[in-house]
């Protein structure tokens, strides 16, 4: 635990602060927008892959799958070191983990095989679950209760600046010089696509080291910063005994039978999926609908979107602060479903406008799924391990577009493809109307802050 001595804030029982820290805050802010880089780069590498491995649509979502899959299995064990040690170690694990996968895209890029480039990302996955599962939870605990709902939407802002950084650095880097890569490569003799493809991997390696720069510079920051400890103290009983810290058997069998818990933890899914499949093809959805575009024009549209997806969390984050959360969440999600709706079935270049409108409405999910799903975990002691499942349900960010690439593959039609993604947002809204018929029913229970 951090030393307490000369520190501006008091810790509650429960974990909660008397105050937020600022300095403090503002470091565990800046985590954020890094690991939406990495997001974003992935949907540059996607295209990019596609061209120079010769990749059809499933396999390219094989990029999506190393990634949300390391989410996935290194979720719980995070929780469990969380348990054990402090959120500031988890957060600089992390930091580590995604410092050596960026560093791992150099070898990479000259063994040039899919494969590796996969396990580079994987190891990044690895580092972003320890600092997803630590740094979410931690938003919301290093400050008073009333506003962690606040301070996670807040932290949650930084994201789409980190989205934009990423696309911004894959559009002027990886692509620089570059029309459609596909349409390059045609007429190619073997020798000649074999130089160019090692020409376009060393471009990859471009955006990775500001990266690791920017991530060496925060890692220290944050060693030599004293952090709050921010977890709830352990109950004691009559005779002063403190209570055992629950066991991971123990918690995950208290949160897989808390069924609104799991509701929540199957709508984040639905969300990881429904993102990650539009954000992985709108590139390749304007390449295939726009005649003539390039590559590089193209991420046009991922910025446009990342923007929308920053200005959508703008106006909810004010009416959740006005109304109720679920009732504005599930207009939302009916809107978003339309906007889906729209991108395929319109016939025209328009329709890619229907899947950049849907990122306005992307905003305030993933950080208000958390939170309200962490508001059912009313014994604080497994919320560590509540916030691993949260993370966890980040595997719908790497199944939902294998289903969405073999739709394509097997349609022939990218735009029937964003279906599925519309489907996943309609089934998130009735998450959303039913949780707020819920309330109606329960006012007395509302636990919204």
């Amino acid at each position: 635990m951090d030393s307490t001595k000369k520190q501006s804030w008091v810790q509650y029982p429960d974990g909660y602060l008397s105050k937020t820290p600022i300095w403090q805050y503002i470091l565990v802010t800046l985590v954020f927008p890094f690991w939406a880089m990495a997001a974003a780069l992935n949907d540059i590498l996607i295209t990019q892959f596609k061209t120079v491995f010769t990749l059809n649509d499933t396999a390219t979502a094989l990029v999506q799958f190393a990634f949300y899959g390391g989410y996935f299995l290194l979720a719980l064990p995070a929780a469990v070191i969380i348990r054990k040690n402090t959120y500031k170690f988890a957060i600089l694990t992390g930091l580590t983990f995604f410092i050596i996968g960026c560093a791992l895209f150099f070898p990479a890029s000259h063994m040039a095989t899919y494969g590796m480039f996969l396990g580079a990302v994987f190891v990044i996955a690895i580092g972003l679950s320890f600092l997803e599962t630590s740094c979410d939870t931690y938003s919301t605990m290093i400050g008073p209760k009333s506003t962690a709902n606040l301070r996670i939407n807040i932290s949650q802002l930084l994201i789409p600046i980190g989205n934009i950084t990423g696309i911004v650095l894959g559009k002027y880097l990886v692509f620089a010089g570059h029309g459609n890569m596909e349409d390059e490569v045609k007429g190619m003799s073997a020798a000649e696509k074999l130089a160019y493809n090692k020409e376009v991997l060393q471009l990859t390696l471009k955006p990775y080291k500001y990266i690791l720069v920017a991530l060496i510079i925060l890692f220290i920051l944050i060693a030599i910063t004293k952090m709050p400890y921010s977890k709830a103290a352990p109950k004691k009983d009559a005779q002063g005994v403190e209570e055992k810290k629950p066991s991971t058997g123990e918690s995950v069998g208290y949160l897989i039978h808390n069924k609104r818990f799991m509701k929540a933890v199957g709508a984040q899914f639905l969300y990881a999926g429904m993102q990650t499949c539009v954000w992985s093809f709108t590139i390749r959805f304007a390449l295939r609908i726009i005649p003539g575009i390039t590559d590089h024009a193209a991420t046009n549209y991922m910025i446009i979107g990342y923007a929308a997806f920053f200005i959508g969390k703008l106006p909810a984050t004010w009416l959740m602060h006005r109304f109720s959360i679920t009732k504005v969440m599930t207009w939302y999600g009916i809107l978003g479903t339309l906007s889906l709706v729209f991108a395929f079935t319109y016939h025209g270049t328009a329709a890619i406008w229907g899947a950049v409108m849907s990122d306005f409405f992307f905003g305030p999910f993933w950080p208000t799924i958390y939170a309200h799903g962490l508001d059912q975990v009313h014994e604080k002691k497994y919320t560590e391990t509540g916030g691993a499942f949260m993370v966890m349900s980040l595997i719908g960010g790497s199944l939902v577009p294998l289903l969405m690439g073999r739709v394509s593959d097997l349609s022939g039609s990218m735009q029937l493809s964003f279906v599925v993604p519309a489907v996943c947002f309609a089934l998130i809204a009735i998450y959303f109307f039913s949780e707020h018929r819920w309330e109606q029913a329960h006012p007395d229970q509302v636990q919204e802050h």
